[in-house]
C-alpha cells in the first residue's frame, strides 16, 4: 500500500517498481508531522494524482483505492487519454460507503473491489475509516436517505 499523503511514497514507487508489484493507492489519513506527510489536502490530492499516473504509465496493476470522485474522474481520464487497459487497475472502496457510485463504476466496465471490514476489532476499524474522513460519513447519510 502506498500512501499519496507521505513525501517519501514516490520514491517508494520507484523502488518497488523492478518487482513487478501490484500497488494499492490510498490517500493516507492518519496524523503525520508536517515533516513527513503533507499537511494540506489539495497537496495530496495532487500528490495522489502523480502518483497514480506514475503507476499506471509504468504499466503497474493498480488499486486505486479512493471514494473521492475527483480522484475517480482523474483517474478515469488518465486510463482514457493513455488507452490504459481496464484490466491493469481496479477502483477499491469500503463496505457500505457510495454503494451508488461502485455500481455505477461496474456498469461502465471498470473493476471494483469492496473492502468489507472483519474480524475481531471490525467495528472499530470501520469506524476510524469514518473518523479519518468526515466526506465519509456524508455518503453513508445520503445513502441512507435515498432508500
Amino acid at each position: 500500500m502506498i500512501q499519496a499523503y507521505l513525501y517519501r511514497s514516490e520514491k517508494d514507487i520507484g523502488d518497488l517498481a523492478s518487482f513487478s508489484t501490484h500497488f494499492r493507492l490510498v490517500k493516507g489519513a492518519y496524523k503525520e508531522p508536517a515533516s513527513v506527510a503533507f499537511p494540506k489536502k489539495t497537496d495530496v490530492d495532487e500528490n495522489y494524482k502523480k502518483l497514480v499516473k506514475k503507476l499506471l504509465l509504468n504499466g503497474s496493476y493498480t488499486a486505486v483505492a479512493t471514494h473521492d470522485e475527483a480522484m475517480i474522474d482523474y483517474t478515469k481520464k488518465l486510463v482514457k487519454e493513455y488507452k490504459i487497459s481496464n484490466e491493469q487497475f481496479e477502483f477499491q472502496m469500503l463496505y457500505g460507503i457510495r454503494l451508488e457510485k461502485q455500481l455505477e463504476l461496474v456498469e461502465e466496465g471498470y473493476k471494483m473491489r469492496v473492502y468489507v471490514p472483519y474480524g475481531s476489532d471490525w467495528y472499530g476499524y470501520f469506524m476510524r475509516r469514518l473518523a479519518e474522513r468526515p466526506a465519509n460519513v456524508g455518503f453513508i447519510l445520503k445513502g441512507m436517505i435515498k432508500k
